[in-house]
């Protein structure tokens, strides 16, 4: 069983990875915090994402 993600759905889920994988690095936490988001948003996209936005480094 496998799940794909496509088309428009697709792309917008990439733009949002895009933009928290930029903000988590701009962000004033530790380096091992930026990482860690990082490979948590490049691993579980939706989740991810979804993860960062609720408990993500905040500016």
């Amino acid at each position: 069983m496998s799940i794909e993600v496509g088309g428009l759905f697709g792309l917008i889920l990439l733009v949002c990875v895009i933009y928290g994988i930029l903000k988590t690095a701009q962000s004033n936490a530790g380096t091992g915090t930026k990482v860690l988001w990082i490979l948590v948003m490049l691993l579980l996209p939706f989740l991810g994402f979804i993860l960062w936005l609720l408990l993500g480094p905040k500016r």
